[in-house]
């Protein structure tokens, strides 16, 4: 796990000058690889590349980076782990390679030169985001991940091409004057997340995951990423290749893949551990990890001392059972909250699922053992475990049975009949009835889930100067044959839910702190084999997620498991009214959003009001737009500072002493 940035500049900067802005840039991602740095450079190209190391496999200087292949031809800095370079390194090694040490992107260098970049990367079990500089073609290629774990952003000013795997780089290239992105800060207050390929700055863009660009220095355009690894691929072809066995079938395969994917994953030469929650995924994958090794594995859970939102007895007792070394540390309102003013910093960009919190506090008592930890991501989405994939097909139903211009015509009326009524509807009932219209204005089932799960349903009316063009999640291109709506939600949350959100939370939180994580449940394999099985192995009824409770079940007993899902939340909305009352006022006051001229006053003040009086929970459309209010405070902050030296340490207390389960 590492950071890395670098650029293609044709000015023709001496070669000290490349090797400084490159090493500043890389510097400014400390946080992700705090053990070493180093920066290479092509004067006649114009190209650099820094990077910065965390410093998992092979620790001796041999696998430090940028990192050049046997022949020289390629040059890569690289982050993530490949997981299977073992197998891949004797292949090699048995078609003449000699490596000089141990390190994963060394095995991944001669990869490339014996298969080729594509088809190198198509046997790559892994997450991973790297640029690779290829001297023969002279041009440079940027892949990611096939689920998108790793980040990777890139764009193109003037006739500069950047690439960083976080923004906060690009800050220290000499003369970089991003424009905020307000199409972006229109998806920001729908999904509570900027989703690729956008990002909050105009011109700058994420690399889809499952994609690889090309870019040519004699390019003066940016080139369309391709996808090498498509999941919609993967779920057409159970057409073709169903799974043909019953669910015990399917039970016993499942555990195989898992418990490779998990040994797979504990291969370090650090020390590694888990996030436990005692929820069905974490709780698999612990059990997988603690059932392949002899030593006690360390697992880690934050408790809260609010009602309803303290998950830490769950996870004790499957850490008992099990026999796991585990840690448990309670966060006090007031230790939660220290968190807040860093938050702009930590995620680099306005971001707003507000289990930002609790995922940075579980990271940061990770860190303080362990440089390793492997989470239970993605098991909601590949293994039916939200709730919405049961209710959603639901409400479809109750109006897809109108024709689509009726609903549209229900709808202008329900809107005309609101505003002529004014103030004679109750707030409650206008939010309602607003909601209504909402789901009304459906083109299709997909953008019937989509409308479901936005925050603000209208951002245009509240982002000035917006298109808000959130088609990026409803064009036909996201269609998928063959699967009923049950499998078609999973698949739109696995391509947008848990990219831009989920992995974005985990992958932020946890570099803040030089926290590698790892999820085998997103091996490629496992998501395949899912992609393959009926729905109803997955959701029968009320019961989410029953495949893997059966996997589960083979390792612990039902009833340290079996519960209601609690989610990784935290009470914001009485913060909001308590401890966070005069930091949020101060960021959404009048004259200030107006200087600010981002947002419509009206519409935030009136939420605001309402959620402080108590009459509605707008935690989740506030937060949005504070997220985005205190990242605009400090980014003016940020780009100053960050080309003069690397950023402050995070101003927070530090961890009072936490004690085994």
């Amino acid at each position: 796990m590492c950071g890395f940035a670098g650029f293609i500049d044709p000015a023709l900067r001496p070669r000290d000058e490349l090797r400084s802005i490159a090493q500043c840039m890389a510097d400014q991602l400390a946080h992700r690889g705090p053990d070493d740095g180093d920066a290479w450079v092509d004067e006649a190209r114009g190209i650099a590349l820094g990077h910065r190391r965390l410093a998992i496999l092979d620790l001796s200087p041999e696998g430090r980076q940028p990192m050049h292949s046997p022949s020289g031809r390629f040059v890569i800095v690289f982050n993530g782990e490949v997981y299977n370079f073992k197998s891949l390194r004797l292949e090699l090694e048995a078609r003449g390679y000699a490596f000089r040490g141990h390190s994963d992107t060394e095995v991944m260098l001669a990869a490339f030169e014996q298969w080729g970049i594509e088809s190198a990367i198509a046997k790559f079990n892994g997450m991973f985001a790297f640029a690779l500089w290829d001297r023969a073609d002279r041009a440079l290629y940027l892949a990611r991940d096939r689920l998108g774990e790793k980040p990777l952003y890139y764009g193109l000013t003037g006739r500069t091409f950047f690439f960083a795997s976080e923004l906060k780089a690009f800050y220290a290239y000499p003369g970089f004057a991003p424009e905020i992105n307000r199409d972006a800060i229109a998806l920001l207050m729908r999904f509570c997340c900027i989703p690729a390929p956008h990002s909050i700055y105009t011109g700058i863009f994420k690399l889809p995951p499952g994609a690889l660009l090309r870019f040519s220095p004699a390019s003066d355009s940016l080139p369309a990423p391709r996808r090498y690894w498509s999941l919609k691929a993967a779920i057409e072809s159970k057409a073709t290749a169903p799974f043909r066995g019953n669910a015990a079938a399917a039970g016993t395969h499942l555990d195989a893949l898992l418990r490779e994917a998990t040994a797979m994953r504990m291969i370090a030469d650090v020390p590694i551990g888990a996030f436990l929650s005692g929820g069905i995924d974490s709780t698999t994958v612990v059990a997988l990890m603690q059932a392949q090794t002899s030593r006690p594995i360390n697992t880690y859970s934050i408790g809260f001392h609010e009602t309803g939102f303290d998950e830490a007895p769950y996870a004790s007792a499957v850490a008992r059972y099990l026999h796991t070394a585990h840690t448990e540390f309670y966060v006090t309102a007031r230790e939660a909250l220290a968190v807040v003013p860093d938050l702009p910093r930590i995620y680099d960009e306005p971001f707003a699922d507000s289990s930002q919190i609790p995922t940075f506090l579980v990271a940061r008592l990770a860190r303080s053992k362990v440089t390793v930890a492997l989470s239970g991501d993605g098991g909601d989405e590949l293994f039916g475990g939200y709730s919405r994939y049961r209710v959603t097909p639901k409400l479809w139903r109750r109006i897809a049975w109108l024709p689509s211009a009726l609903r549209r015509r229900l709808a202008a009326a329900i809107s005309a009949t609101l505003t002529n009524a004014g103030s004679a509807v109750g707030s409650p009932a206008r939010n309602r009835l607003a909601t209504l219209v909402h789901l009304l204005q459906a083109r299709d089932r997909n953008d019937f889930h989509f409308r479901l799960v936005c925050h603000w349903k209208d951002p245009g009316s509240v982002v000035i100067g917006t298109n808000d063009a959130w088609t990026v999640h409803t064009d036909s291109s996201i269609r998928v044959q063959g699967c009923d709506f049950r499998q078609h939600l999973a698949y739109l949350d696995t391509i947008s839910y848990l990219p831009d959100d989920i992995l974005v939370k985990v992958d932020r939180a946890a570099m803040a702190v030089g926290l590698e994580t790892r999820a085998p449940l997103l091996d490629h394999r496992v998501v395949e084999f899912a992609a393959r099985l009926p729905f109803r192995f997955k959701l029968q009824g009320r019961e989410t997620k029953c495949l893997l409770r059966e996997v589960l079940y083979r390792y612990v007993p039902r009833k340290l498991v079996d519960r209601p899902k609690m989610g990784f939340a935290l009470p914001i909305d009485r913060w909001l009214r308590g401890p966070l009352r005069d930091w949020a006022e101060a960021l959404l006051d009048e004259t200030r959003l107006r200087a600010d001229g981002f947002f419509e006053t009206a519409p935030i003040r009136q939420k605001w009001q309402e959620h402080l009086s108590g009459a509605h929970d707008w935690q989740n459309q506030l937060w949005a737009v504070l997220m985005f209010q205190a990242w605009l405070e400090q980014a003016a902050e940020r780009s100053a500072a960050a080309a003069h030296a690397p950023p402050p340490p995070l101003r927070l207390p530090p961890l009072r002493s936490t004690g085994a389960a």
